[in-house]
């Protein structure tokens, strides 16, 4: 690091990113901090600076502070982390600041600090770092691959609590199976925890999230944050004068006939269809009127089923929002990127599920594509070749959710 970006750091003060610290400070102290920022996005601990950006400087030889940094990432920190270590030495006449550097994509989520007999999950949370919640702490188990949420059974359910038609439905019609399908209600739960829908917890067969989201008959009953609720609005920003709006509620897909014709529409699809009618407009081409969609559907399509597919499930009761306004389309999805992912890695088509149940049923129905690359190839590509503007792809780490915006001509 430059002695300017060193400067820069201390100008703008602490941060989500940014630590400051004596070198003399507690070891669970600084566990806790290094601990805080490889669990959210990265950053740095100026060590020898204090709170308000005046510089004290390193107390003891810089090689003693590394070691007692590295001492303190092996025994306080679990998994144990090596930090990237640096001196700017003699930032102010004979005052050194130790640096320590915590990547944005540590891969072994969530860290923990030794406390006592016990490890806690710390996060940071602005400039502070606190103990997470078990929600949070569920989110940085997901993040880290060690946990599915999509896979949790779900309390209180069972095998009545699925929508059998929409079940059977794409056993015959979307896995086309081979064999004829069971009879038995045991039979039943058998397939469905084989193939994941359902999962045993406390020796009886419960729905899966992602069984429940799926095929479930009321969702909402149980997992209050299973819907979609969209909006047209007549300005380009939020009001209380709407031309429309829908709740919409229930299983994320549709019943379809042998021809794959949907019967009756699931949430994506109605979702899908409040896009397009609110889209829709008419137009005079050669003295005829002739009806078009200010944005291309299958762009349109195509961010809808991601927002429902990779949206994070552990934060409850805040549903999709899908906002129509008169210069843009906006769909706000709770929840940062999964993993290490970032906005550009998916223009490129980087692919890592959040809710790989999911995903994978809705790639049997087609929703998905089965090489995983929608944006790139049905947005990016398609609104570049119709010569729309350029979408926006916003990661909001302070709201917590992801937002897509598609705007007109």
């Amino acid at each position: 690091m430059t002695r300017s970006e060193l400067s820069e750091l201390i100008y703008h003060g602490e941060n989500s990113g940014v630590e400051f610290k004596r070198d003399k400070v507690r070891p669970e102290n600084l566990a806790k901090d290094i601990v805080a920022l490889a669990n959210f996005r990265g950053g740095y601990i100026l060590l020898g600076v204090e709170d308000d950006g005046t510089i004290s400087g390193l107390k003891r030889e810089p090689s003693k502070v590394e070691e007692w940094v590295m001492n303190i990432c092996r025994s306080l920190v679990y998994p144990p982390i090596i930090p990237y270590w640096e001196v700017v030495r003699n930032y102010e006449p004979d005052k050194h600041i130790g640096i320590i550097f915590l990547p944005s994509d540590c891969p072994d989520k969530p860290y923990k600090v030794k406390l006592g007999s016990y490890w806690v999950t710390y996060i940071r949370v602005g400039s502070t770092s606190r103990e997470a919640t078990r929600e949070e702490e569920a989110r940085l188990y997901q993040s880290g691959g060690l946990l599915r949420y999509d896979l949790k059974p779900v309390p209180g359910t069972s095998l009545s609590d699925l929508d059998l038609q929409r079940v059977k439905n794409y056993f015959e019609v979307f896995r086309e199976a081979l064999t004829p399908l069971p009879q038995k209600e045991k039979e039943w739960i058998s397939l469905l925890e084989n193939t994941e829908i359902m999962a045993e917890s406390r020796e009886q067969p419960m729905v899966t999230v992602g069984g429940f989201l799926l095929f479930g008959k009321k969702p909402h009953k149980f997992l209050p944050q299973c819907g979609i609720t969209a909006v047209a609005y007549k300005g380009e920003e939020k009001d209380y004068e709407v031309k429309d709006e829908e709740i919409i509620r229930g299983p994320l897909v549709s019943l379809f006939d042998k021809q794959r014709n949907i019967i009756e529409a699931g949430v994506i699809d109605r979702a899908f269809e409040f896009v397009k009618r609110n889209l829709k407009v008419t137009t005079l081409k050669d003295s005829r009127r002739e009806e078009d969609y200010l944005l291309p559907l299958e762009a349109v399509r195509e961010i809808i089923i991601n927002a429902v597919a990779h949206r994070d499930y552990t934060i409850y009761s805040v549903d999709i929002e899908i906002s129509i306004f008169s210069n843009r389309l906006e769909v706000i999805s709770p929840g940062l990127l999964p993993n290490t992912i970032t906005v550009e890695k998916i223009k490129y088509g980087c692919r890592a599920a959040r809710n790989e149940l999911i995903r994978d049923i809705l790639r049997d129905y087609g929703y998905i594509e089965a090489r995983g690359m929608g944006i790139p190839y049905k947005v990016l590509a398609v609104l570049r070749r119709l010569e729309y503007p350029e979408p926006e792809f916003i990661e909001d780490r302070d709201g917590q959710h992801f937002i897509v915006k598609l705007f007109y001509k």
